[in-house]
């Protein structure tokens, strides 16, 4: 069920969502401030290509300098891009069909805000395996 759910996806809007977070992250990656910003963005990006079966985790080795990089990613680019997944997760939920793709869309919030110092795992991956 889970790659039906992410081929219908990929075709209806993952792959546009990967394309603005893929041109996103190249711009990011113009300066050298901005790599780990890039690198959030293409680890969103993958992420928003292929949801189903996969979800996000907070990082435990993570520390001040992710805090400090998801301060100014929420100031300058996740208030807006948590928004857009709002208001399309919120559209998509009007018919039963796009109910699973509008979930898909509320999955992408917490990443989409605040994206440094988490990791994407499967969800069929047991939960004592990854510390």
């Amino acid at each position: 069920m889970k790659t039906i759910l992410n081929v219908i996806w990929l075709v209806l809007s993952g792959f546009w969502l990967f394309l603005g977070y893929l041109a996103a992250g190249v711009l990011l990656c113009i300066t050298i401030i901005g790599i780990p910003f890039g690198v959030a963005a293409f680890r969103i990006g993958v992420y928003a290509l292929w949801p189903f079966g996969r979800t996000t985790v907070e990082r435990r080795d993570a520390g001040a300098p992710s805090c400090i990089g998801n301060v100014l990613w929420l100031v300058l680019a996740g208030w807006w891009l948590a928004l857009t997944h709002v208001v399309t997760g919120v559209m998509l939920c009007i018919t039963i069909i796009g109910i699973p793709f509008g979930i898909a869309n509320f999955k992408l919030i917490p990443v989409s805000l605040m994206p440094l110092g988490r990791e994407i795992v499967s969800t069929d991956e047991p939960f004592s395996s990854r510390w």
